[in-house]
């Protein structure tokens, strides 16, 4: 049954407030309990990653559970929605994205704006810059690179942080729109799979955020969800969250 695009925009907000018990993705070779339910009290959440969640985020304070420091998207909604959800945890979320990052440049910056703050739980979503930079800004990196940084990444964190959690999110895109064109699919799906593959390895939760969108389309074109095939829009934020949420609530 087809779903009209103002029922599946109502039937997308219940689900994020009741996430479906069963609808868990990720990369974990068995069934865990809640992620929500290894919530402990005082935990650190940290979303990492570049514009996607940057999401024009102030710079300057870099305040934990403060709308100006959690930016305008996916970040920032799913924060609010586990603050409420979890008032007793007494949680901090910080946003440390940065636009225009590429993996190495995590890693350049990863001792004060991750192992610092000594998280619980590490949500990352990087990919795009690494793959898009070649196109328009002359970056040399290759998918040789995008993948052996990105382990180095993990490892070295596991390695400081041993309790850490991650949830690797994929880095989408959406053809057909400003930026983005049919050109770019097959050589970005090389990265979306080292992604997956890393999360794997790692057997970390994983968003699957490319099918998300692939499934929206269905309900109204790309450059509703993605202007420009990157980044999202309002509705893009909401579907991003909602498909966040579901997988760190039954992760």
């Amino acid at each position: 049954m087809k779903l009209s695009r103002r029922n599946f925009i109502a039937q997308s907000s219940l689900a994020m407030s009741f996430p479906l018990v069963g609808s868990a993705v990720g990369c974990k070779s068995e069934h865990h309990s809640s992620s929500n339910a290894k919530l402990e009290t005082g935990a650190t959440i940290l979303f990492q990653g570049d514009s996607i969640t940057d999401a024009g985020r102030e710079k300057t304070k870099e305040l934990p559970n403060q709308p100006d420091s959690l930016g305008k998207g996916y970040a920032f909604l799913a924060a609010s929605h586990l603050l409420h959800t979890h008032a007793d945890k007494k949680l901090s979320i910080f946003n440390r994205g940065i636009s225009g990052n590429k993996v190495y440049q995590l890693q350049e910056r990863w001792q004060k704006d991750a192992l610092d703050l000594n998280p619980k739980w590490i949500s990352i979503m990087i990919g795009v810059n690494d793959y898009w930079h070649k196109r328009k800004h002359n970056y040399d990196g290759t998918i040789a690179i995008y993948e052996n940084d990105y382990r180095k990444l993990l490892k070295e964190t596991k390695a400081a942080l041993p309790e850490v959690q991650f949830i690797l999110c994929e880095p989408f895109i959406l053809p057909g729109t400003s930026a983005v064109d049919e050109s770019w699919v097959a050589p970005f799906k090389e990265y979306q799979e080292v992604a997956k593959k890393i999360a794997e390895e790692f057997n970390t939760l994983w968003v699957p955020f490319q099918s998300a969108f692939d499934a929206a389309l269905e309900q109204a074109e790309a450059s509703y969800w993605a202007p420009d095939g990157v980044h999202p829009s309002l509705a893009g934020s909401h579907l991003m969250t909602h498909h966040w949420m579901k997988v760190f609530n039954h992760g």
